[in-house]
C-alpha cells in the first residue's frame, strides 16, 4: 500500500487519544471519536464551534486558568509554526447537556501544527490525555492516614507545573524581545543609503532557519567618482549577535577603505590588517567588485569568498574567480592581496553571494556552482530585483537554508 492509498480521515477518527483538529481561526474543524467519548459530546455537536466556546473556563475555579493556558499554547503554535507540549493541568469541562456544571478534569496536552502548502500553519492537531482518573486513583489509593499527604504532593505538582509553564512563558517573551533587538540591529548595520539611487541594483539578506535574523553575512553598496561602483558581500564565521557585531565592524571598515584607497586589492588589504585586531574576525571572507561604468569593466578581488557570478543576455555565465586570496586575516604575514579586470557589455548582470546560497551538505562545492549558473541561465532578461527572487525561488530558499545568505544583483547599464 502506498501513501496516496491511505484513509487519513479513517486514521484520524481511529486515533485512540482524543483529538481535535483546529482551524487557524481556533474553530474546530474534525473531533475524533476517542475525544467525543471523553467530552461527552458527538461530532455535530462540535465541529464549527469555536473551541473556548464549547469548553470555557470554569466560573467557580478561577484558579485553574486551563483555558486561558491552552489558548496561549494554540496561538504560539499559530505564531512560531512550532509544535507547544504543555503540562498537566486541571481544566474542568462542562456536563454534557448542562453547560452551568462542570466535572473536574485533569489532562496532559500537545498542540501540533500542520502546514499548507505555502509552509504556514493552516490547522493545529490538539492532542490531549485525560489524566482524571490517574490523579483521583492516587488519591483514593491512598489509606486514610496518607491521603492529605498525597493531596498536597498533587498540589504541589500542580502548583509546580503552573510555575514551569509561567517560566517558560516568560522565556518566550524574553526570547521575543532578544529578537526584535537583534533584527533592529542587523538592520541599522545593513542601512546601505548609496543603494537609494540605484534602480538597478536588488539586494537580499536570509538568516539561517531557526537563527535571531540576525548572522555575519552582509553586502554594501558605495558610490565613487568618475561613474564608478563598489559592491561587495562578506561572510563571518558562525551566526546570532556576536556575528552580526563583528559583521558590522568589518563591513564599515571595508566601506570606509573603498573610499580612501584605490581599487578592492587594496580595500581588501586594509580589511584584511584590520580583521587581525577583531575578536571573531578571523576566516572572515569577502569579495568586492568595482564597476566602471563608463568603461563598461569589472574589477575584482576575493579574500576566501565564492567568485562573483557575470550572466550574459543569452544565458552563458562567466565566474570572477581569478583574483582569489585566503580569508581575512588567514597570512601570518602581509602579502598584496591579487585583483583582476573583466569587461561587460551593457545589459549583463552581476551577482555576487554568500556560501549559503550554494553549499549544500555533503556535496562538492563545484556542484554548488553549476547549480548556481544553471538556474541563473533560466533567468536572463529579468530585472535585478525580479531576478533576486526568481534565484531564491527557484534554488528553493525562499522559506530559508540551513546557512545564512546575503546576495547583491547588479543589472549593468551604460551609466551609475
Amino acid at each position: 500500500m502506498t501513501a496516496s492509498e491511505i484513509d487519513y480521515a479513517a486514521v484520524f477518527t481511529a486515533l485512540p487519544s482524543p483529538c481535535l483538529m483546529l482551524g487557524t481561526d481556533l474553530v474546530i474543524a474534525d473531533a475524533n471519536r476517542a475525544f467525543c467519548e471523553v467530552s461527552g459530546r458527538s461530532r455535530a455537536e462540535l465541529l464549527g464551534q469555536y473551541l473556548f466556546d464549547v469548553f470555557p473556563d470554569n466560573p467557580a475555579d478561577p484558579e485553574a486558568g486551563g483555558a486561558a493556558m491552552l489558548k496561549a499554547s494554540l496561538h504560539r503554535v499559530l505564531a512560531s509554526g512550532q509544535t507547544d507540549h504543555m503540562a498537566l493541568q486541571k481544566y474542568d469541562i462542562p456536563v454534557a447537556g448542562n453547560p452551568e456544571v462542570f466535572t473536574e478534569r485533569w489532562w496532559s496536552a500537545i498542540n501540533v501544527p500542520v502546514p499548507g502548502p505555502d509552509g504556514k500553519v493552516a490547522w493545529i492537531v490538539h492532542r490531549s490525555e485525560d489524566m482524571t482518573d490517574i490523579v483521583r486513583a492516587r488519591r483514593t489509593a491512598q489509606p486514610s492516614a496518607t491521603l492529605g499527604r498525597e493531596a498536597a504532593m498533587e498540589a504541589e505538582l500542580y502548583a509546580r507545573a503552573r510555575q514551569l509553564q509561567r517560566l517558560n512563558e516568560e522565556l518566550r517573551q524574553a526570547h521575543a524581545r532578544e529578537r526584535r533587538i537583534a533584527v533592529a540591529l542587523q538592520e541599522t548595520m545593513l542601512h546601505t543609503p548609496d543603494l537609494a539611487r540605484h534602480s538597478d541594483i536588488a539586494v537580499r539578506y536570509l538568516p539561517a532557519v531557526g537563527s535571531l535574523n540576525v548572522c555575519g553575512d552582509w553586502y554594501d553598496a558605495v558610490d565613487l567618482s568618475a561613474g564608478r561602483l563598489a559592491v561587495a558581500v562578506g561572510d563571518v564565521v558562525g551566526h546570532g549577535l556576536m556575528a552580526a557585531t563583528v559583521m558590522g565592524r568589518l563591513r564599515s571598515a571595508l566601506s570606509a577603505a573603498t573610499r580612501t584607497v584605490y581599487g578592492p586589492a587594496q580595500a581588501l588589504e586594509v580589511l584584511g590588517l584590520y580583521a587581525r585586531s577583531v575578536e571573531g574576525a578571523l576566516a572572515a571572507t569577502a569579495v568586492q567588485v568595482l564597476v566602471d561604468c563608463h568603461n563598461h569593466l569589472l574589477t575584482y578581488s576575493s579574500a576566501g569568498h565564492p567568485p562573483p557570478v557575470l550572466l550574459h543576455p543569452d544565458g552563458t555565465c562567466d565566474l570572477l574567480d581569478q583574483a582569489t586570496d585566503p580569508p581575512l586575516g588567514a597570512r601570518p604575514e602581509h602579502v598584496p592581496r591579487p585583483q583582476a579586470n573583466a569587461p561587460y557589455t551593457p545589459g549583463d548582470t552581476l551577482i555576487l553571494y554568500t556560501d549559503g546560497l550554494i553549499e549544500r551538505r555533503g556535496e562538492d562545492i563545484d556542484a554548488g556552482l553549476t547549480r548556481l549558473t544553471s538556474t541563473l541561465a533560466t533567468c536572463t532578461g529579468l530585472s535585478a530585483e525580479h531576478l533576486a527572487e526568481a534565484l531564491l525561488t527557484r534554488l528553493s530558499l525562499t522559506s530559508g537554508a540551513n546557512d545564512d545568505i546575503a546576495m547583491v544583483v547588479v543589472r549593468l547599464e551604460t551609466s551609475p
